[in-house]
């Protein structure tokens, strides 16, 4: 392959192509590369492959490992951002060239990502349901035998001590009992109307703020086009105030938290195809979330907060899927990100 005249076939593919030379620097970049890395022609020659990009969701000494096989290798599904932030989700296929020079596909697979998780999380949430829902009808009615106990033996006794005790069962019961009905979720329709989903953000983010005693940077990035649309105000609220309060907790008393919304067409959800949804972002520069827990994150009880309860993201879900839509989520070190797409329009089985 001549580098020093660019081969038209390659310049052109829809997929980025570079060739790295022996120190494992750019030789040759495409078209496609450049707009993928958001970097100039100029630029990409001769930079160092480890600058190509702010975060590579593989080790670099893993990288540089397979750069130097001499036979091809493919790394499915990494985790990329730019140095401009942009996140996606591409295969790299390294081929060995001739002089020690590797051939680099980044193969895009965002969309099909997207739509794979979209599946898996729909598949995850109603096998999480069919659980919880078994589990809650296991759990109540003993729950409910031992209250009643309790309360029929502190009516037959008289010292006060042995009372505390009754005291105590009936007290933990309830507690019990309210901890299966927050993992069920809301239970009873609530009111939809016309809301605004501004002043729902300014109600969560004003609450956060005095919870966080000041100590965080809360930043409003607001499209102030969108209109009002139908929505449970109420339960949408409580999940947005849950995902707020996580990325709070996340931040461990210092730096930055974004609120952002944006207006999204054409944007399917579920296998529906909605014209126009509002896209509501929660962004936090912490340390982003365990990769062990990703995955699972929406599972009721799934935490890695040692006083959490692992309930606000499930809940958090449960409620989006109510308004039929559905919740992103983005994360690596410094930035984490999560999306609440909202259809503007509902079907009448939502309401």
């Amino acid at each position: 392959m001549d580098l020093h005249k660019d081969p038209e076939f390659l310049h052109h593919l829809s997929t980025a192509v570079l060739v790295l030379d022996p120190q494992f620097q750019v030789a040759y970049a495409n078209l496609a590369t450049e707009q993928l890395l958001g970097l100039g022609h100029r630029r990409l020659i001769g930079c160092p492959v480890s600058q190509l990009y702010s975060q590579l969701a593989t080790d670099i000494g893993l990288l540089r490992q397979t750069l130097n096989q001499e036979q091809g290798q493919t790394l499915y599904a990494i985790s990329l951002v730019t140095l401009e932030g942009q996140h996606h989700t591409v295969d790299l296929i390294f081929t060995p060239l001739e002089a020690q020079r590797t051939l680099v596909e980044a193969r895009v697979v965002d969309h099909q990502q997207r739509i794979s998780q979209e599946l898996q999380h729909y598949a995850q949430q109603h096998a999480a349901q069919l659980l919880v829902r078994g589990l809650a009808h296991e759990i109540k009615n003993p729950l409910g035998g031992l209250r009643g106990a309790a309360q029929l033996l502190e009516r037959e006794l008289t010292d006060p001590e042995l009372k505390e005790f009754t005291g105590i069962i009936i007290e933990q019961s309830d507690r019990l009992r309210s901890l299966v009905d927050r993992l069920l979720g809301p239970q009873h329709p609530g009111t939809w109307a016309e809301s605004n989903v501004h002043r729902l953000l300014e109600q969560v983010a004003r609450l956060c703020e005095m919870e966080s005693a000041g100590q965080l940077v809360f930043e409003r990035d607001y499209d102030p086009s969108i209109p009002d649309f139908l929505m449970d105000d109420e339960q949408l609220q409580q999940a947005l105030l849950n995902i707020l309060r996580n990325a709070v907790q996340a931040m461990e008393g210092q730096g930055r938290i974004v609120l952002r919304t944006r207006s999204q067409g054409q944007t399917t959800i579920a296998g529906r195809r909605h014209r126009q949804v509002v896209a509501v972002s929660i962004i936090d520069d912490g340390p982003g979330i365990d990769p062990a827990i990703k995955d699972t994150l929406f599972y009721p009880m799934v935490t890695n907060k040692a006083d959490g309860s692992g309930l606000g993201l499930s809940i958090a879900q449960k409620i989006v899927s109510q308004h039929q839509g559905r919740i992103e989520l983005e994360s690596w070190p410094g930035h984490t990100e999560f999306t609440l797409l909202l259809p503007m329009t509902l079907s009448k089985e939502a309401q």
